[in-house]
């Protein structure tokens, strides 16, 4: 199984406190990796600093190693990274122009402006996160009078229009009706065949229905990464089977 990103020994501080600690991870290719724990565990954190999202950060402090497929990526230009690391944030967050522009954006920002590739990309990125037959024919109307299920899937189309290695997904599911959220999470299991997905959820059923492996946070520690099937059914750590069975979270 190939491994895309890897952390050896990460540790994060805010200031003074400690949020990630000791943190190695190895992430296989084309799965979707869920990380679980209880709120302030670390795992947004940690979910941030794989494409240096938390670089925007004041009073943040970074050691340890974090790599894209073998390379640091510190030793990368920010913005290729983050085209390779897409990220999708809990709250969709379309920009206030057209459903083709929101698309079309990062494209453009990396060259590309001709009519027939922009439309290409265009279509290409809403198909594969299933929006196209819904919004083929809105495209030049604005993107905020979208449902918000329909702008999260579209942020998510926004982010494979600049073809990325890895996804990251910040709880994108938890300000959504059961009904989108479940698209979203067909979505995702058919994108895992070309993307690595790495997505934060508080949703234990979320993780156990999509996600291949899954690691547990408490407290920035990584207590345990595992199968998922193993960590719901086995966990090797009692404060895995605590948080999973309910007992504290």
């Amino acid at each position: 199984m190939t491994t895309v990103i890897e952390t050896e020994d990460l540790n994060l501080w805010y200031g003074k406190h400690h949020a990630l600690m000791n943190i190695n991870i190895a992430i296989p290719e084309k799965q979707i990796t869920a990380l679980i724990g209880p709120s302030g565990c670390g795992k947004s954190t940690f979910l941030r600093t794989l494409n240096r999202m938390n670089d925007l950060i004041e009073d943040v402090k970074i050691d340890g190693k974090v790599t894209l497929e073998g390379e640091s990526i510190n030793d990368m230009d920010v913005n290729v990274l983050r085209s390779r690391v897409g990220m999708v944030f809990q709250k969709a967050n379309p920009f206030p122009m057209s459903v083709y522009d929101n698309i079309a954006y990062g494209p453009r920002i990396l060259g590309v402006h001709k009519k027939k590739d922009l439309d290409k990309i265009v279509e290409t990125s809403l198909k594969q996160a299933a929006i196209w037959d819904e919004c083929k024919g809105r495209l030049k109307t604005s993107a905020l009078g979208m449902s918000g299920g329909q702008q999260q899937r579209l942020c998510i189309a926004r982010t494979l229009a600049v073809k990325p290695e890895v996804l990251l997904l910040d709880e994108s599911t938890s300000a959504l009706d059961p009904v989108s959220t479940s698209k979203i999470e067909d979505l995702l299991l058919e994108l895992k065949k070309k993307y690595t997905i790495i997505m934060v959820t508080h949703n234990m059923q979320q993780a156990a229905r999509i996600a291949d492996k899954t690691a547990f946070f408490l407290l920035g520690e990584l207590i345990e990464y595992d199968d998922t099937e193993k960590i719901f059914s086995h966990p090797s750590d009692k404060r895995t089977e605590d948080y999973i069975t309910g007992r504290f979270g």
